[in-house]
């Protein structure tokens, strides 16, 4: 049964769609053999390739209309069929979400599903066949344009396709949670919807697409258009008969159905905690599908989204998603890009692990030489051997060509002459963490490169002011703190000391923008941002225990704020001696608010908390940590701690802003999710203080004016 609306339904959906950047559906009739005509709708908002086509409320509204005269035209034989594609490169980036966040109601919210299913539902009841000629770009809505329709070619050169939902907070609510199933099975289905949003928004290529079964013929990108066209006309003709290997028969619907999303909801409890609520959801819908027609599947869809889109949770995932996509490409406090210096040569002080991971990401993004050094010639040789294996394995990756291998291996060297930095104009150190350490090797290293180089530090805990102390000119140092897995995290904190200048600090900014992360400016201050905020959890917790408040009871205690593990899980990741250093140090500098643990240190001697099998999975607390945490008398229940910890994150993020560690609150929160994982859900932290009343018990005020929550 289909949706019985008309366009004045959605007139509240309309009214927050002022300056919507409108996808317009043009329409052309092309020649098909036999005499027939196919109605082919182009998808184009007039604007290049870096504004992708959205759906917003009065996109979609244009399309119905179109669709609907296009059904006309098929009552009256002048169609055979209508096919919709994209403006180059791009079919659709999905909803618009510039407005989603000022939806006033769940009501509005439920208009928003139901108009997507309303318009792309429409693709199935032409009364001719629908193709979706898949050219370019697609995602989430974009994807439910396709599986919404009759038939669907795909370029094999096409970037990305992914149903992104689940990463920001919501559920593919436009017929990708019945359709996307019922279409390539449900193992396929899991890893579209959930699997793939969870691993960092993973996208398919064209031929990953076609080869699941989303696609029901691919073709090269030179003649897509004139290849899809051709295919299309075939199948209206009889001459091509689709086949589709991937869509569930009998046995899997009977059996392997609900397996695996039994399988997927262990995973997801494992990986994610329950706080999430959108794969949940997801996972609901999508063990729903195996048994109900379109009609209940598509309601259920407008249900779970309406809640989904009215929540806390997708209101925070947007306010992080503005925070990524927006405020983390324009650095508050970043000075003029033009000021910057020009990094034609890179050196690089050690030649360990941390060192090796500098010198590939230097060399693999700036494209410039990189020199790394060392006490002596062993580690140096060591280092750069290491260094090119990595390359090599790029190479048999097939991340990098041959040629290029070759020439990033030939602007890797090492050695130990201090000399052979001097025509650096970047130095960044990769040593220990000790301060008089780092103060020898910049005050050696400044004897030989030019006064114009720019000199960093790595340090996570250190003063960066005071690691310059003996530095002739400590205005070009700045703290250029990643975060581990180099690779991988996307966040570089830079310190700006009271002596860094702008032509420094602008240097600084604009090499990370090159190494592709996202950099944030901080004060020169204890823990900068993401090492400060862990410090105050991670000593809180050590606390508890110290003081009799038993490990699970600390774990459960952490589990509403959604983190991706447990204190005692990061611990052991970042290494026991590590946290005992990072707690001395913040107890050192704010002893007041800060704990250190003597237990911690003994935990480290003993090298670990948990009890693991043969696999690495926990299997509990290991006795002899129990015994070397007993003692403690004063222990606290769960929802004691949990108000403690949250408290705590109030008073301390509240400093920090007082203090201008960073701009602002934003600042915080972009930091959390880019250096230590806080997910989207969550909005970083502060959403979450201020909707819990931490911020107002500690405070008398909150960090956001209105709080970022859901609506009634």
């Amino acid at each position: 049964m289909a949706y019985e609306f008309t366009a004045a339904d959605f007139d509240d959906l309309k009214a927050i769609s002022g300056d919507e950047v409108v996808t317009h559906s043009y329409v052309r009739d092309v020649p098909l053999s036999g005499g027939k005509t196919l109605a082919l709708i182009t998808l184009d908002n007039g604007r290049d390739h870096t504004r992708p086509n959205t759906l917003g409320p009065v996109t979609l509204l244009e399309l119905a209309g179109v669709l609907d005269e296009q059904r006309a035209r098929a009552s009256r034989g002048e169609i055979a069929g209508v096919a919709v594609t994209g403006k180059p490169f791009i079919l659709a980036a999905g909803a618009d979400l510039s407005k989603v966040s000022d939806i006033p109601s769940r009501a509005v919210a439920k208009q928003l599903a139901q108009l997507g299913h309303w318009t792309l539902g429409k693709l199935s009841e032409l009364g001719v066949p629908s193709f979706v000629f898949i050219n370019g770009l697609a995602l989430g809505g974009g994807v439910e344009i396709p599986l919404n329709a009759d038939y669907r070619t795909i370029d094999r050169s096409m970037p990305a396709l992914a149903l992104p939902e689940v990463f920001l907070g919501i559920i593919p609510g436009w017929g990708g949670a019945w359709l996307l199933p019922n279409l390539i099975g449900i193992e396929n289905a899991l890893k579209v919807v959930v699997e793939n949003p969870l691993k960092n928004n993973r996208t398919l290529k064209g031929q990953e697409a076609f080869d699941l079964g989303i696609a029901d013929a691919i073709f090269n990108p030179a003649t897509f258009l004139e290849d899809s066209i051709a295919w299309a006309d075939g199948v209206i003709s009889g001459r091509i008969r689709v086949k589709r290997p991937n869509e569930p028969g009998k046995l899997e619907r009977a059996v392997k159905w609900d397996i695996a999303i039994g399988i997927a909801e262990k995973m997801l409890k494992s990986r994610i905690g329950e706080v999430a609520q959108s794969p949940y959801k997801a996972l609901e819908l999508l063990k729903a599908a195996k048994n109900t027609d379109k009609h209940t599947g598509f309601r259920a869809e407008d249900e779970a989204l309406a809640e989904l889109i009215s929540g806390d949770q997708f209101q925070a995932s947007i306010y992080a998603f503005n925070l990524v996509q927006k405020r983390a490409k324009k650095p508050a406090g970043a000075p003029d890009k033009a000021i910057a210096r020009k990094v034609t040569k890179v050196g690089i002080i050690g030649a360990g692990l941390m060192a090796s991971q500098f010198a590939l990401l230097f060399v693999r993004r700036l494209q410039v030489p990189v020199v790394i050094t060392d006490l002596d010639q062993g580690r140096v040789d060591k280092g750069v051997a290491g260094i090119r294996s990595e390359i090599d394995a790029l190479l048999a990756k097939g991340r990098i060509s041959p040629d290029e291998s070759n020439r990033l291996k030939a602007l890797v060297t090492g050695t130990t002459d201090k000399a052979d930095f001097a025509d650096c104009d970047w130095v960044i150190e990769a040593i220990f963490e000790e301060l008089a350490a780092k103060q020898d090797v910049f005050e050696e290293i400044e004897k030989y490169v030019s006064p114009e180089a720019i000199l960093a530090t790595n340090t996570s805990s250190l003063s960066v002011e005071q690691i310059g102390a003996k530095l002739a000119h400590p205005e070009r140092l700045v703290g250029f703190h990643f975060f581990n897995p180099v690779a991988v995290m996307p966040l570089i904190e830079v310190v700006k000391t009271p002596a860094t200048n702008d032509e420094s600090l602008s240097t600084a900014m604009v090499t990370a923008a090159k190494l592709r992360k996202n950099a944030v400016i901080t004060k020169n201050t204890p823990g900068f941002v993401v090492n400060r905020i862990l410090a105050k959890v991670l000593g809180e917790a050590m606390h508890a225990v110290d003081t009799g408040t038993p490990f699970e009871v600390v774990e459960q205690s952490t589990k509403p704020f959604g983190l991706p593990m447990t204190p005692f899980e990061l611990l052991e990741l970042v290494g026991l001696k590590v946290g005992a250093h990072v707690l001395d140090t913040h107890h050192a500098a704010f002893p007041d608010r800060f704990f250190e643990s003597a237990n911690l240190h003994r935990l480290a001697e003993l090298g670990h908390i948990f009890e693991r099998d043969a696999k690495g999975k926990i299997k509990g607390i290991d006795k002899k940590a129990l015994d070397i945490v007993k003692g403690g008398t004063s222990p606290m229940t769960a929802q004691q701690l949990q108000t403690r910890i949250e408290d705590g994150l109030a008073d301390e993020i509240h400093r920090m802003l007082e203090d201008d560690v960073v701009a602002a609150a934003e600042d915080i929160d972009l930091c959390l999710i880019l250096g230590a994982g806080y997910p989207f859900q969550m909005g970083g932290a502060t959403p979450y203080l201020d909707r819990v009343g931490a911020s107002e018990r500690v405070f008398g005020g909150t960090f956001h004016t209105p709080p970022i929550r859901g609506v009634a």
